[in-house]
């Protein structure tokens, strides 16, 4: 009688998962890539230093990333779309908080750890351990790329969506807006609601047992070192660029054309690297990106800035923005299984935002310091080329324990 009450939801669809699963990302990835936008009027209207609006964002990267474990070991134990509601309203909460902190304590709070706590549970570690568990194996690197294409195109929608709503609501109005569209990431979680959570092939394998066994592993941790360097480059990007091409004598509307522009490409970046990482060794796909990533802004620093180069800049550098994400989860997922891929993915996610936080820190501390943001950019070049190389050796193929399973 009891089990008849308790009936599991019937079984997912790739269909299903993936639509779901790219509406919210869609629309969490969409509103936080427009958070650089916030930077000016915020620090105008309180009086506060660049290095204060960017640590606040700092602290929202970096509480992302340690919230990001937790929230895939519960996502992985009690079903996604648990954490997923919880990570919607947070989030909606957070943005409210954010436009009536008057104090930067409270701004970081609120800003800072409540949003990147809600990010943690509202983006790719969670919709991406449904994935792995919902479609084959040889078909996941093209599914983690339609995901990863999602976050990209709520990039492209909501850019300039958020410049229009502060242009014409308020940094504040705007962001009481925002809190409203984040709730819909509610009734999507429960498009992603699994029968079964504990149901896998194989023998079962424990918490403890997974991270002693991913941790003991050399690839592991230079996924995680590569995926460090991913979060220091875009994240630094992503707040700063609109400052920094104001310095420079380059209006609003640039600032805004080229992330559009970076959003649109990545979703071509991303989705062409889940089919590349389909045919290709994802480890080469990875030392290329970060490569190229080096060249890309090495040439953009060093050529005279105009608004063409902005936006050559931003095309290339959107090509290669997230690309990054559907190869390395897709390597996580193949080395260790789908079992415990949400909280694995958000080990290696903790790194990249490791890496956001001292981007996004670095650039607002040694530009006050400096008045210029010079040095970070010649940092996130060498960084590239350290994790180009640190790519290289990454082993794709399964860990013993899954061979003999």
């Amino acid at each position: 009688m009891n089990a008849a009450h308790t009936a599991a939801p019937p079984a997912l669809s790739v269909r299903q998962v993936l639509m779901c699963g790219a509406l919210i990302v869609t629309m969490s990835m969409g509103i936080r890539h427009g958070f650089g936008f916030w930077l000016q009027p915020v620090i105008t209207e309180r009086g506060w230093t660049r290095e204060t609006f960017s640590f606040a964002l700092a602290v929202q990267n970096l509480s992302w990333g340690i919230a990001g474990p937790v929230a895939g070991m519960l996502a992985d134990r009690f079903g996604a779309w648990k954490v997923l509601i919880a990570g919607g309203l947070m989030y909606a909460l957070g943005l409210v908080l954010m436009a009536v902190s008057s104090h930067p304590l409270t701004f970081t709070l609120s800003a800072g750890m409540l949003i990147g706590i809600a990010q943690s549970g509202s983006t790719y570690a969670v919709i991406y351990g449904v994935l792995g568990r919902t479609v084959s194996a040889d078909k996941r690197s093209w599914a983690f790329g339609v995901a990863a294409a999602a976050g990209s195109f709520g990039q492209f929608v909501m850019i300039p969506i958020e410049t229009w709503l502060i242009s014409h609501l308020g940094w504040q109005g705007a962001l009481y807006l925002l809190a409203g569209a984040a709730l819909l990431i509610v009734p999507l979680a429960l498009g992603v609601r699994e029968r079964s959570v504990t149901a896998f092939s194989g023998a079962h394998q424990s918490i403890g047992q997974a991270l002693r066994e991913a941790f003991g592993y050399r690839s592991f941790q230079l996924l995680m070192l590569g995926y460090f360097v991913c979060g220091f480059q875009v994240v630094f990007i992503g707040v700063h660029l609109p400052s920094y091409l104001k310095d420079h004598g380059l209006g609003i509307e640039v600032s805004t054309g080229a992330l559009m522009l970076i959003g649109l490409f990545n979703i071509f970046g991303t989705y062409t690297a889940g089919l590349l990482g389909q045919r290709f060794p994802k480890t080469y796909l990875l030392s290329a990106i970060y490569g190229l990533r080096a060249v890309a802004i090495a040439i953009f620093i060093t050529t005279p800035l105009t608004p063409i180069s902005v936006y050559l800049f931003a095309a290339v550098i959107g090509f290669l923005w997230l690309s990054t994400v559907p190869p390395t989860n897709a390597v996580v997922a193949q080395i260790f299984g789908a079992q415990h891929l949400s909280m694995l993915g958000g080990f290696v996610f903790l790194s990249h935002q490791v890496g956001s936080f001292l981007g996004v820190w670095l650039g607002g501390k040694l530009y006050d310091a400096t008045g210029s943001y010079d040095v970070v950019w010649w940092l996130s070049i060498a960084l590239g080329v350290m994790a180009m190389l640190a790519n290289l050796p990454v082993r794709e193929t399964p860990i013993q324990r899954l061979q003999a399973a």
